[in-house]
């Protein structure tokens, strides 16, 4: 039987927001500060790219909450581990498109650092909401 919390999943979304809002304001503003003009012309304007951003904090808080249940590992410890799991899997995802060359060298080093800690992280939580 699957164990999932929805308050687990709440603070794990707004782990996320809040861990992505101070990395990427303190990785990007010198870019914003500069004027770097393929940084200013790749960025999407508006307000949709928030509204993705929420979307996918949750949906990620979910899965991750998913994948810690399924595994049936209780504990900060072993949702930790299952986490770090899932966040390498995105890192080989985003090394394959590096090396594509889809992105950048410095592109890639921000996306896997971004998502190793933070899908760490929501393991972490996540393992911590199990019984």
């Amino acid at each position: 039987m699957l164990s999932i919390s929805i308050i687990g999943i709440i603070a794990g979304g707004l782990l996320y927001m809040i861990y992505g809002g101070i990395y990427y304001s303190v990785l990007l503003s010198d870019k914003k500060k500069s004027g770097n003009e393929q940084f200013l012309q790749q960025a999407s304007a508006g307000p949709l790219k928030y509204v993705i951003a929420v979307i996918t904090a949750f949906v990620s808080s979910f899965i991750v909450a998913l994948f810690v249940s399924i595994s049936g590992t209780t504990g900060i410890l072993s949702g930790l581990g299952i986490g770090l799991l899932i966040g390498t899997i995105i890192t080989f995802l985003y090394l394959k498109n590096h090396k594509f060359g889809l992105m950048s060298r410095r592109a890639f080093y921000i996306a896997i650092g971004d998502h190793l800690v933070v899908f760490t992280l929501l393991g972490a939580l996540h393992g911590m909401f199990t019984n």
